[in-house]
């Protein structure tokens, strides 16, 4: 597990975080006969308050960590001054800035951290969702490639491009349904442009692009994964069709919340090829996220419980 020093850190995550909790994980793999590691931990990156109260500065929408635990793995919130840092990572929509914010300072470690993992054999897979997945553009690219769409509160079918490791378990049924029905919920104003992607040396490069969408106007990428690592990003959210209500464009059909947990499996079945831990039952416990309690906000935001830290 790669590590910083605590100062540099610090630094980085003062902004957003009032505590200091160190993770470590040691290098000692799990006990199984097919390399799998079963009793997968994934952390999930927080980001600021908008407008912050007492003990509510940063914040992760609870359906973000149900996403991960219907597909059997267990979250770590990452929302504090890391040292041993965690090494399977989800990066979740929002609404804060992917060039200066406490978001982007962490998800730029992380990043980096899973690329030299990676190039040395050792499994660390990223995933980011809408805002996650602008983020992973600015982070290969190193500049905003990104052009306002009509994208904002809609559902879509996706229009699929190449094949690739994400969707390759999921049922034909299902792919059926993805590229005819409006399964995806798509909540950006913001979008990596086909063209813009096409004429992006670093972006091509990096990523291959699985579907494409439109808004009418401008076509747009919606789903990659990395050509040589294992990172992964959607601009629509599989979270949402299986826990959030508050919003009429969100679908519920059985075909969308069959799409919700096929690409929970997907990640969390990348998460499992990981074979780190922590170093005692006691430090895993601590970081937990049962050590917090979500609050219900669904009568005034658009999740309907978050976990605010």
């Amino acid at each position: 597990m790669a590590t910083l020093s605590r100062d540099t850190v610090c630094f980085t995550f003062r902004i957003m975080f009032l505590l200091c909790l160190c993770l470590s994980f040691s290098f000692i793999p799990f006990s199984s006969s097919v390399q799998r590691n079963d009793r997968p931990i994934i952390g999930v990156l927080a980001q600021e308050v908008f407008l912050p109260k007492p003990n509510q500065t940063s914040y992760i929408a609870a359906s973000y960590v149900k996403f991960l635990e219907a597909a059997g793995a267990r979250v770590v919130p990452v929302i504090l001054c890391v040292v041993f840092l965690v090494d399977r990572i989800l990066y979740p929509g929002g609404g804060v800035s992917i060039i200066s914010s406490g978001y982007e300072r962490a998800a730029k470690i992380f990043y980096e951290l899973a690329i030299e993992a990676n190039k040395r054999g050792d499994y660390f897979p990223v995933w980011g969702t809408c805002l996650g997945f602008e983020q992973l553009t600015y982070l290969t690219s190193g500049k905003v490639t990104l052009s306002h769409t009509d994208t904002s509160g809609v559902a879509l079918p996706l229009v699929f491009t190449n094949g690739s490791r994400m969707f390759k378990g999921f049922p034909a049924e299902l792919m059926k349904d993805l590229a005819s029905e409006p399964l995806t919920e798509n909540s950006h104003q913001w979008s990596l442009g086909t063209l813009t992607y096409n004429t992006n040396e670093e972006l091509r490069k990096f990523y291959k692009v699985l579907s494409t969408n439109t808004d009418g106007k401008t076509e747009f990428v919606s789903t990659v994964e990395a050509n040589d690592y294992p990172i992964y990003g959607t601009q629509w959210h599989p979270e949402k069709n299986a826990f959030e209500w508050t919003r009429p464009y969100i679908p519920h059909s059985p075909s969308a919340v069959k799409t919700t947990f096929y690409m929970a499996e997907f990640f969390v079945n990348e998460a499992r090829k990981n074979f780190h831990r922590f170093e005692s039952e006691e430090g895993e416990s601590k970081a937990l996220i049962y050590n917090y309690s979500p609050v219900y906000t669904g009568n005034n935001s658009s999740f309907e419980q978050i976990y605010f830290f």
